[in-house]
């Protein structure tokens, strides 16, 4: 057969497939290790199958075949991880989906739900691995690595909320100030009545925001509880898992699933590496690095670090004469309440410090509220 022939029959291939699936062009090659789930190898092969009804060509790492899937033989589960790695550096096939892997700080996934309220889908940045080891600046990336994910995906003008968490208004302010230096996002509104940017666990329940942002940790039990609330935890039946390692210049397509993650989800993550290799996710990530970085990114992350230097442990600040404090201020954090109180005390503004409904609240009097606002943002506490 010459080389036109093969190339005509290919394309022919292609047709039949993409008539019989709904997906055209080259099916992306994504690698799975079965073995280790908790629900058996069977459980990974089914899922096999159903991901390369929907146009994916999967590479099995087990002992099991089926029709329609390649299998690469292995014995155990610490040998389908080294077939893995080296399938992916070799870039014999275009990524991955696996139940572990140790990335590099600086790297972490970015998880896709399907919320139950509304049946919406959200990216939660993130879930496994660590942006940085400072939990402020962690999420401030994780915002750009969760809108590469939802533009490669196919989302492209995707919304960013952020959790109710220790670290939201630090995020918020670095990412406002990223805004109003050129970097083009959108910010959620809270579907509560007071709106915003930092969402509630309603927002959760109802997919309020394309892109949720928050600490791994926390990311990770939201995956967790998203994808297997309606079986008591055991067997994670929706979603497409905790998503694909993020970073700066990094450029290895692994997506992460849980031991107890179901034929359904596993589906859906191998068909969310294939939506990535098609959206060229790695572009996705180049553009967007830079934006953000020509916005000033760098220069916030920088000034945050600064910011967060302890201050002069031998400084005591006086608390001026009380009096009814029945004006308050929100969205500082938790962590820099005490220090907000004593910046209003060093000018003789009495304060308090207290928790809303919404969170932390520095607490003055009427006559004040307008001078302490000044002065605590002019200290960088509230946005």
């Amino acid at each position: 057969m010459s080389n036109l022939e093969k190339t005509i029959a290919k394309t022919f291939l292609e047709m039949a497939e993409g008539l019989e699936n709904g997906s055209y062009g080259v099916r992306p090659k994504i690698a799975l290790t079965g073995m280790g789930s908790e629900h058996g190898e069977e459980n990974a092969m089914a899922a096999a199958q159903m991901a390369a009804k929907r146009g994916v060509d999967v590479y099995y790492i087990g002992t099991l075949e089926a029709p329609g899937v390649t299998t690469i033989h292995v014995s155990d589960d610490e040998e389908g991880h080294k077939k893995m790695e080296q399938m992916v550096d070799a870039h014999e096939v275009d990524g991955a989906v696996t139940m572990h892997f140790p990335f590099p700080i600086g790297v972490s996934t970015v998880g896709r739900a399907v919320t139950p309220a509304q049946g919406r889908e959200m990216f939660i940045a993130n879930t496994t691995g660590t942006s940085s080891a400072d939990r402020i600046e962690g999420m401030i990336k994780n915002a750009v690595y969760g809108i590469i994910a939802a533009k490669a995906s196919g989302v492209q003008s995707p919304t960013v909320g952020i959790l109710n968490v220790d670290g939201a208004r630090q995020t918020e302010m670095a990412l406002k100030q990223l805004q109003e230096g050129g970097y083009d996002f959108q910010f959620a509104q809270s579907s509560r009545a007071d709106g915003g940017a930092v969402l509630r666990g309603n927002d959760v329940l109802q997919g309020t925001p394309d892109i949720l942002v928050t600490d791994s940790l926390t990311g990770n039990v939201l995956i967790k509880m998203l994808s297997a609330f309606t079986t008591g935890g055991s067997f994670e039946a929706t979603g497409y898992g905790y998503g694909p390692g993020i970073g700066k210049g990094y450029e290895k397509l692994i997506l992460i699933i849980s031991r107890a993650s179901g034929a359904p989800l596993i589906a859906n993550a191998l068909e969310y590496a294939a939506q990535l290799v098609r959206g060229k996710v790695f572009q996705v990530a180049e553009q967007e690095f830079a934006k953000a970085e020509k916005a000033g990114l760098n220069k916030i992350l920088e000034a945050r670090k600064a910011a967060a230097k302890p201050a002069d442990a031998g400084e005591t600040v006086k608390a001026p004469p009380s009096e009814p404090v029945t004006a308050s201020i929100p969205g500082i954090e938790v962590m820099d309440l005490e220090d907000a109180v004593q910046a209003l005390w060093k000018v003789g503004i009495y304060a308090e410090s207290g928790m809303g409904c919404t969170g932390p609240l520095v607490m003055m009097s009427e006559a004040n509220h307008e001078k302490a606002l000044e002065i605590l943002k002019k200290a960088g506490y509230v946005g």
